[in-house]
């Protein structure tokens, strides 16, 4: 059993965080968050894992090594050009011609992956797919299955009045179990996207093709500023489980100062006198002057926040400086290396 994560994208919805940071690394809880999806395969048995990657490869390469620090054996694989979600899994042919599990390189789940395995080999399919509900899926592609779990046909993004006639609210979950015989249905060197493509190719020849739907796992899509900022929340409060959260670093607070119990402060911090941290993830090295006050926030590492500057419900980045008095709120989201003037709002 192995895996593929397609962790090539741009990740262009989550800018200006991902001009400099790929997206499959981004800090979450001040941990690259491709060890989340590298930690739930490792959980399921699954050690050897495969990177498909196009933007800014050097540096996942770099940060993750050979995998072997994290219980498992990493492969590198680069795209020459984006060849989408299809035409990735098919690039990788040479190193996956065995039963593989493939992941959308920005889904965050708690998912059991041996239960969506068992459940392929139970059905003895071809291809599976993992199915989450969402309130609103006119978003999203919806996947309409039968009483079996045999998938039907895919609906991308139906307007309102569709939803309304559709007895489904699930929606691809970017999570799949593929036999290699599936790679026979993708054409080698074109962009090929699984739903638009390989999928209704297997429909069409009528190859066992089932979904498997989450029930009582987290499931989130991290890339918009919006998803990435709610996904900490849901961790700080319990929603995301079965993941070991390291909450403090060693760092220097003063006394007078409150970092209340929800949030987790990075190596190296300073936290002046008077300062407030509230529900809120604190990166490395970064210093919060007095009277500052950072609250429902991400901090990046290496940040410096004046005295009494107001942070809330924002992410900020990697080694800005953010002014004395400064307000930033209402979702604000500052790329790399941003510095603002004392007193400014946003």
């Amino acid at each position: 059993m192995q895996a593929l994560i397609l962790a090539g994208g741009k990740g262009t919805r989550l800018r200006p965080l991902t001009v400099y940071t790929p997206k499959p690394i981004v800090p979450v809880l001040n941990r690259p968050f491709l060890l989340y999806q590298i930690e739930i395969l490792r959980r399921a048995g699954i050690t050897d894992i495969t990177l498909s990657l196009n933007y800014q490869p050097d540096k996942i390469e770099q940060l993750l090594d050979d995998g072997s620090e994290y219980g498992v054996n990493l492969r590198y694989l680069t795209e020459p050009s984006p060849m989408g979600t299809g035409g990735a899994y098919k690039y990788a042919e040479d190193s996956i011609r065995e039963t593989t599990v493939v992941l959308n390189g920005d889904v965050l789940t708690d998912l059991d992956v041996s239960k969506v395995v068992a459940f392929h080999r139970q059905k003895k399919s071809e291809a599976t797919i993992v199915l989450t509900p969402v309130e609103n899926p006119a978003a999203y592609g919806l996947v309409e299955t039968d009483e079996e779990n045999r998938v039907l046909r895919f609906r991308e993004k139906p307007d309102a009045s569709e939803v309304a006639d559709l007895k489904t609210k699930n929606i691809n979950a970017g999570i799949y179990v593929l036999e290699p015989s599936v790679l026979d249905f993708i054409a080698a060197g074109e962009n090929s996207s699984f739903e638009y493509n390989v999928f209704p190719a297997l429909l069409k020849n009528q190859k066992p093709f089932y979904a498997c739907v989450l029930r009582n796992n987290y499931w989130r899509d991290i890339g918009t500023p919006e998803s990435y900022l709610k996904a900490h929340h849901d961790f700080l409060s319990g929603k995301i489980k079965n993941f070991e959260i390291e909450r403090t670093g060693e760092f220097e607070v003063a006394t007078a100062a409150l970092v209340d119990k929800r949030s987790i402060i990075g190596a190296d911090c300073v936290i002046k006198p008077n300062a407030k941290i509230i529900n809120s993830v604190i990166g490395e090295g970064v210093h919060v002057e007095e009277k500052a006050v950072v609250e429902n926030s991400v901090i990046w590492s290496h940040t410096r926040i004046s005295n009494a500057a107001h942070i809330k419900n924002s992410v900020v980045g990697r080694s800005c400086h953010i002014g004395r008095n400064v307000v930033i709120s209402d979702g604000a989201v500052l790329g790399d290396k941003t510095s603002l003037t004392d007193y400014t709002k946003i």
